[in-house]
């Protein structure tokens, strides 16, 4: 059975359109998560609240409702600070969580290999710890379900000290992969990479699927995709490698960002970055804006790139591709559909137009 929630947020002057994008996305990782979204409450403020985010009277009107409607939890369209989540756990009695737990439960769902696995138990484990330091007996009410699991052998209600040991091996048994992983990627070096980066959901395995002949598993779901596969697409008698990577999204927790540093790695090393954008939803552009800024965060923002605006398939009309290519430039954009394969040979000729000029310079 679903678990049932209220998702929360507040509403600062100007900001409508903003807030009810992040609620419908949040909506969505709940839905991805296992859970089911009861109602929506967003409370007209200012600012934050910095004891209770949306002010005592409105956790305790929060606190009534959950019973009357018999939800599990309630989650915060927010990074709640330590003191704000004792306050809200105090008075309301069911799960509290915010956006960073639920990616993590998701995280924790689809990590399949050893490396994603350990990446998504230290990324829990560093989150446990700072709600330990404030809340500590804050996991004893979470009971089960929804922000309670973890692919790893952690258990949530350990001490502090545990914690930090079981991190510090974490991060050892990271660098000895990337060690590893590091020595794999030399036998690659002589075969020119290409990396499919883009927010979730915005069709890259697909895309890695159309390319290389590959069947890969494609979900609608959101971060299906955390570990890296690579691939190889035969052009013109060259062997091009593609790698797929984990999806990005808005407001990406810092802790996420370092604890996949080495599935994210391929990024940097890779020739040329193909940045996979779902052009069919009507916020696309602050899609793209979120992966500028995280590969600028993970130091990849100077790498070449191939601007990817895939699921044409699902546009109305020509006129958005129109004002792009004006906007980006026709030579740095191509506008495929990575289900039906239209403009996929497109794309081809412009990857093959990059692999000549690196090869030229090599």
């Amino acid at each position: 059975m679903r678990e049932k929630a209220f998702l929360v947020s507040i509403l600062r002057p100007g900001e409508s359109d903003r807030v009810y994008r992040r609620l419908e996305e949040l909506r969505e990782l709940i839905k991805t998560a296992g859970g089911e979204v009861v109602d929506i409450i967003v409370q007209k403020r200012l600012k934050p609240d910095p004891a209770y985010y949306i002010g005592r009277g409105k956790a305790r009107e929060i606190a009534e409702m959950v019973e009357r409607f018999n939800v599990n939890m309630v989650v915060f369209d927010a990074k709640l600070s330590p003191s704000q989540l004792r306050n809200l756990t105090n008075v309301i009695p069911v799960k509290v969580l915010d956006k960073v737990d639920i990616v993590l439960d998701i995280f924790a769902q689809h990590a399949r290999t050893s490396e994603a696995k350990i990446q998504v138990e230290l990324a829990q484990l560093q989150n446990r710890l700072a709600k330990l330091r404030v809340a500590p007996g804050y996991f004893s009410r979470l009971g089960g379900g929804i922000g309670t699991r973890g692919p790893g052998e952690t258990k949530l209600e350990i001490d502090r000290r545990k914690i930090l040991r079981r991190i510090t091996f974490l991060k050892r048994r990271l660098k000895d992969i990337e060690k590893a992983r590091i020595q794999r990627t030399k036998t690659q070096r002589n075969f020119f990479r290409v990396a499919l980066v883009g927010y979730t959901s915005a069709g890259k395995t697909t895309l890695l699927n159309r390319l290389t002949k590959s069947n890969l598993r494609v979900s609608s779901s959101l971060f299906t995709t955390l570990d890296t596969f690579t691939r190889g697409m035969y052009l013109n008698g060259y062997t091009i490698l593609i790698s797929d990577t984990v999806g990005f999204i808005s407001d990406l927790p810092p802790q996420l960002i370092a604890a996949f540093k080495s599935t994210l790695a391929i990024a940097l090393e890779c020739d040329l970055l193909l940045v996979v954008i779902d052009i069919s939803k009507p916020y696309f552009k602050e899609d793209l804006m979120v992966v500028e800024e995280t590969l600028k965060s993970i130091g990849a923002a100077g790498k070449r790139k191939l601007y990817v605006f895939n699921k044409i398939d699902l546009l109305p009309s020509d006129n958005v591709i129109h004002r792009l290519r004006d906007e980006l430039g026709e030579d740095r954009t191509v506008f495929i559909s990575a289900k039906t394969g239209e403009n996929i040979e497109e794309l081809k000729g412009k990857i093959w137009e990059e692999f000549k000029i690196s090869s030229f310079h090599k």
